[in-house]
């Protein structure tokens, strides 16, 4: 209890002094920097999972092969979820003495929670049934139902006509042109017809052994959503899943991961900004602390004694430092979300704690990182240091001492990239930016050491005072390094990466599906597309196939943990050949065949489906086709980009091997706004033709996009403060030891322009080589992020690079003299009197 007190007593003495506000200044600064943007990423990335799940119908989905527990809706709003249901099955549908196989899904009110449904309620001729519809107002009534246009083509059914749907009459009162949820099924071959869910029992189609899919959609606040989640997760039994929106279309997912993954990298870099300058203002506090500690000493206190005052100074520090860095970080969250509002056009989601107690904990822990290497020093600080200002001076830390500071350096990025390869790219990083400084201060030091002794020139006594505290040198270095990289490479991702992703989607990307396409119907479909002056498109063909075992061995769901490969293993699959790979494939593994290959039972695999199924190059899969069993080789395995928006495929053989197998075909094209009458001629000639929007979808995508740059600007913007923060705090580090050195030469008759122009040669030099070191790592850093784990191109902007070099080049120095100017203004008196 009396090193508490002696702890607070000093620590209020020291605040008084100006000793350690420094530091504490960097703590709140550094925890508020990563706890605002813990809270403005988690809020930006619960906005987007939100609007994605536009695509869902739902924030979560929970399907399931029987009727869904009323458990799971009761505890579900118990946790103030939003909730409605939707059942879906096969079954054919009657007009008149036409019939047509219909998906049904009967829907319950308040359906769809996330998204909206686009009808056309006025009767049109069955080719105008595409266009000029608008948001739906709720369900269909009881009594009625919603037909997709392919259904009405097919039957000659219209709006008004009725329907038999099982023992019921049923009048169309609106054509379905859009279903968000539908956006994840798109190669549902047969059309919609939605109706009320109060209609269900009376139509006597669902009896005991029918096919059916019960839903239960779930919306709210993201905290809530996941604690269910969790709930849930443990309880599912045989026959249920738990669906998100990034199991809905690999596209979404894949915008959602690089989305996350951006925020991820941002959060990163400012607990970079922040470890660094912390570390920086802890040396000034420890220096300033060594002459309390040694008088302690001479009053009898023991090392155990002053180590127990060091550590309750720590914590207070750090209590108090994380604190008010929380508070400080959610209102500036709070600022950032409301001109995101305003920019966004959306009201973000409230935050979670999570953020909070995150930024406390990692307050905590870095705060203990960066103090741990200098307890050692002021514990055993010498007593006759009274006396000799010199003792304690020269004091090495181990290296072992910075190992703890390393390890929450370490801890604190894998917590943020959210990845391991993430992460480690970062880390890797560092480790090499800390030996290319190492290296280039050796080789600086190397060439400094060449200077004569007695130099004379404002520029030499600069490079002379790099020359006699080279530890300080690579130190500054360092952490100029570190700030600098770490600001230029999230310039580099708000700019060239992120730019880069957007361009991988461009304006002509395909927009539109169209599947059951027929043999037969090929080559007319083509020529369609050339009368119609559209793009030429590729046709491809699909051949639906189960997979019944692998290796020999039946395929048992039960062998998988993970949710989405469960859901793998339990689909069918759209197989497919094909000559040549297609252009936005990449081979990983193996080979493709060659033209001697074709006939032959290979199969080239996507690498995603085969790490979901534990499947690998050589392993024998086994499909049901057409009620036919073929087994395939892996020969190869492909990484497919699914963010062009083509039709690709998990499965591919060469030709020769499905062709005799009951196919269709299937192809995506762009059509530009204003020509959707195309799609009525479309329909007109090729009436069996299922042409399915996905304009949805790609909005959704391009959304994400968008929502990424600007709150990238925001975060940008944030840890440029910190960035400053970092200079400051280094500046600072070494400010009176340069007072001292600037006022002695005054003192010998140096003029006030000679003390300014050896100043800005010395900071002019560490500011060279931090730019240069940390341009060339983030260039670094930036191409390994593109390519393994971004997968978007990138190229390496040279005048930039040079631009920011120069402009880092001059900071430092502008930075220095800014905080040396006071005293620079001063007399040589004065300035003694003063220190």
């Amino acid at each position: 209890m009396m090193a508490f007190m002696i702890a607070w007593r000093q620590l209020r003495s020291q605040w008084a002094a100006g000793e350690v506000r420094v530091l504490v200044f960097a703590l709140i600064l550094a925890v508020a920097a990563t706890t605002s943007v813990g809270f403005f990423t988690d809020r930006i990335e619960s906005a987007l999972v939100r609007q994605g799940g536009m695509l869902l119908g739902g924030d979560i989905m929970v399907a399931a092969d029987h009727v869904i527990p009323d458990s799971y809706i009761e505890e579900a709003r118990r946790r103030g979820l939003q909730s409605t249901h939707a059942t879906e099955f096969a079954s054919m549908v009657l007009f008149g003495d036409e019939s047509q196989l219909a998906e049904i899904k009967a829907v319950g009110a308040g359906f769809p929670l996330r998204g909206e449904l686009t009808v056309l309620e006025q009767r049109v001729e069955p080719a105008m049934m595409l266009t000029g519809g608008q948001a739906a107002n709720g369900i269909p009534a009881p009594g009625t139902v919603w037909i997709e246009p392919r259904l009405a083509s097919n039957l000659g059914v219209n709006i008004g006509d009725t329907l038999e749907v099982g023992e019921r009459s049923m009048q169309v009162s609106a054509i379905l042109q859009r279903e968000p949820s539908r956006g994840g099924d798109m190669f549902s071959i047969a059309p919609r017809v939605m109706m009320n869910a109060a209609d269900l029992a009376s139509t006597g189609l669902i009896q005991f052994g029918s096919r059916v899919k019960y839903q239960l959609l779930l919306a709210g606040d993201a905290t809530q959503v996941d604690e269910f989640s969790g709930w849930l997760k443990p309880r599912l039994e045989r026959g249920e899943q738990l669906q998100k929106v990034t199991d809905a279309r690999p596209e979404m997912r894949n915008a959602l991961e690089k989305a996350q993954q951006f925020l991820g990298l941002s959060a990163m870099v400012s607990v970079i900004l922040a470890m660094v300058a912390m570390f920086l203002a802890s040396q000034p506090y420890v220096q300033k602390s060594l002459d309390s500690y040694a008088l302690m000493r001479c009053f009898g206190a023991s090392r155990r004694f002053i180590f127990r005052i060091l550590m309750s100074q720590t914590l207070l520090i750090a209590a108090f430092g994380s604190g008010m860095g929380v508070l400080l970080g959610f209102a500036a969250q709070a600022g950032l979300a409301v001109l995101a509002d305003r920019l966004l056009l959306e009201t973000l989601p409230a935050p979670g704690f999570m953020p909070a107690v995150s930024g406390a904990a990692a307050g905590f822990a870095a705060m203990l990182a960066v103090v741990w290497p200098h307890l050692a020093r002021l514990r055993d600080v010498p007593a006759l240091r009274i006396l000799r200002r010199d003792l304690g001076e020269q004091y090495r830390v181990h290296w072992l001492h910075f190992v703890p500071a390393l390890l929450v350096l370490a801890g604190l990025i894998l917590w943020h990239a959210g990845s391991v390869r993430l992460g480690g790219i970062v880390l890797l990083a560092l480790a090499g930016l800390v030996l290319a400084v190492a290296l280039l201060a050796w080789l600086g030091m190397r060439l400094l050491a060449r200077l004569p002794q007695n130099v004379t020139g404002s520029w030499l006594l600069g490079l002379a005072a790099l020359k006699r505290r080279p530890g300080l040198v690579v130190a500054q270095v360092l952490g100029f390094s570190l700030g600098l990289m770490a600001l230029i490479l999230l310039a580099i991702v708000r700019g060239d990466l992120l730019s880069s992703w957007q361009q991988s989607l461009p304006e002509d990307a395909p927009n539109r599906f169209i599947i059951n396409i027929q043999p037969g119907q090929v080559a007319p479909l083509r020529q369609f597309f050339d009368r119609s002056h559209l793009p030429h498109v590729e046709i491809f063909p699909m051949v639906r196939g189960r997979l019944l075992e692998i290796n020999g061995k039946p395929l048992n769901v039960e062998d998988y943990q993970d949710d989405r490969a469960r859901r793998l293993a339990e689909r069918e699959f759209n197989l497919s050949w094909a000559a040549d790979m297609q252009q936005d494939n990449q081979l990983l593994e193996g080979r493709w065949w060659q033209p001697s290959d074709h006939g032959k039972p290979m199969l080239s695999l996507e690498q995603g489906i085969a790490h979901d199924l534990h499947l690998k190059l050589g392993d024998r899969l086994t499909y049901d086709v057409a009620g036919t069993r073929l087994e395939l080789e892996i020969t190869s395995l492909r990484k497919v980009d699914w963010d062009t928006m083509r039709a690709n495929f998990f499965a591919v053989t060469p030709p020769g091997v499905l062709e005799g197998y009951p196919a269709n075909y299937i192809t995506s094209f762009h059509l530009p706004s204003g020509q959707e009458q195309l799609l009525n001629q479309l329909v007109r000639e090729f009436p069996n033709l299922t042409v399915i929007d996905v304009a949805a979808l790609l909005d959704q995508v391009r959304e994400i996009m968008s929502k990424m740059s600007h709150a990238l600007e925001y975060v940008f913007a944030f840890s440029l403060l910190t960035g400053l923060a970092v200079l400051y705090a280094a500046l600072v580090a070494t400010r009176e030891e340069r007072v001292k050195e600037a006022t002695l030469l005054r003192v010998l008759g140096a003029s006030r322009r000679q003390v300014l122009q050896a100043l800005w040669t010395e900071f002019a030099v560490i500011g060279a080589l931090a730019a240069l070191v940390a341009t060339l790592a983030a260039a670094i850093m930036a191409y390994y992020l593109s390519s393994q784990v971004f997968n978007i191109p990138y190229q390496f902007n040279l005048r930039g690079a040079l631009g920011v070099m120069v402009l880092a080049a001059l900071l430092v120095p502008a930075a220095a003299w800014l905080g040396m100017r006071r005293f620079l203004n001063q007399s040589p008196r004065a300035i003694l009197q003063s220190i």
